[in-house]
């Protein structure tokens, strides 16, 4: 078994498929111990496995985010048990499209639950283990949809404009304490999950609009997320990342 107090650990939220899944990957092929964290602890299980089987350090847990003493019980072991968490990346999300008017209590709860409170309560968790040795990153995924209106999202725009508001303000506050908070902004990326959301033609419709002429790809954004956790970004803090292929200003 792998000596772990010679690793960074970062731990990726959401991490059981899709963008989350990639980051995590891209994560322990940099050298970190990454902690795959999911609602699901099947997929959790199976990416970390798949990072292992690669060659990397991981472990998995089926963590809630938008539960905050499950996080705090979380990050007590963490910290307990390998005494560092050097990177979060708070890409958990949980979606409903739809008018506004008909939204129900419950998926709006769901949605700020996971979304807003979740990143809340992450980096409540984590901000103390970082700043005791004077140095972390956080990186957030916001979304376009928090500049630009997009049919049907009022509740995912309203909880992305506050993921993007937090950044900066957590950037400055946190800054302080040698933790950098960034966040990455994706464009269309056809995920298993998405496509559960967004059907062929609302792709076609995005790769359209975006003059690079193409979709993303889960791996466009772990590329970007793995900048700004390494060295290279030592002094990037409080910025938006855009991965979008230029769809933001077309």
């Amino acid at each position: 078994m792998e000596n772990l107090s010679q690793l960074q650990v970062a731990v990726v939220t959401g991490a059981g498929r899709g963008i989350g899944a990639a980051i995590a990957h891209r994560l322990g092929k940099d050298g970190f111990h990454v902690i795959v964290a999911d609602v699901d602890r099947a997929t959790a299980g199976n990416v970390a496995a798949e990072i292992k089987e690669a060659g990397g350090s991981a472990e998995s847990v089926c963590l809630d985010v938008a539960d905050k003493a499950e996080v705090q019980d979380w990050a007590q072991e963490v910290a307990e048990r390998l005494g560092r968490l050097d990177v979060v990346v708070n890409n958990a999300m949980w979606i409903r499209y739809g008018p506004l008017v008909e939204m129900t209590e419950e998926d709006i709860d769901r949605m700020l639950g996971v979304g807003l409170k979740g990143v809340i309560w992450m980096i409540q968790a984590a901000a103390p283990l970082m700043a005791a040795r004077g140095s972390g990153c956080i990186v957030n995924v916001s979304s376009p949809a928090a500049v630009r209106a997009t049919r049907d999202a009022g509740i995912y725009a309203a909880v992305k404009g506050a993921v993007s508001s937090l950044t900066w303000q957590m950037s400055s506050e946190l800054g302080r304490q040698g933790i950098r908070v960034n966040a990455v902004v994706p464009g269309a990326v056809p995920t298993e999950g998405a496509r559960a959301l967004v059907d062929e033609e609302g792709y076609e419709l995005r790769r359209a609009k975006t003059p690079l002429g193409r979709l993303g790809a889960p791996d466009d954004l772990a590329s970007a997320v793995s900048f700004l956790a390494s060295n290279d970004a030592s002094f990037i803090n409080g910025h938006l990342l855009t991965v979008d292929g230029g769809l933001t200003v077309s």
